[in-house]
């Protein structure tokens, strides 16, 4: 599966998001889900399977327990190809933030 076709789900991209934090049980991630998806925890599960699947999340055992972590390598793919597009927005980054030590050089 494409790097984007993992990333286009907001499911998927949000339990990123809960990894990117730190390592959570599949528990701790099923209950955030659940409550801002309002899917079940087999849902769930399969979108970690798909995570994992395609090389963005790393699971380990613990006891009972099924810990899961962000892997960055399929995230570099994606970074690689925004790379061609970083110059439509960094200008524009590197301006706000000039005026922004402007504004603070004025405070003071």
């Amino acid at each position: 599966m494409h790097a984007f076709d993992v990333l286009r789900d907001p499911v998927r991209r949000r339990i990123l998001e809960l990894l990117a934090d730190g390592e959570h049980a599949s528990g701790e991630v099923a209950a955030v889900i659940e409550r801002e998806f309002a899917i079940t925890q087999a849902a769930v599960s399969q979108h970690l399977k798909v995570l994992r699947d395609s090389g963005f999340a790393t699971v380990r055992p613990d006891g009972a327990r099924r810990i899961y972590a962000v892997d960055a390598d399929p995230l570099q793919d994606v970074d690689a190809w925004l790379d061609r597009f970083r110059r439509f927005w960094e200008p524009k980054l590197d301006a706000l933030e000039t005026e922004i030590a402007r504004g603070r050089r004025k405070r003071t």
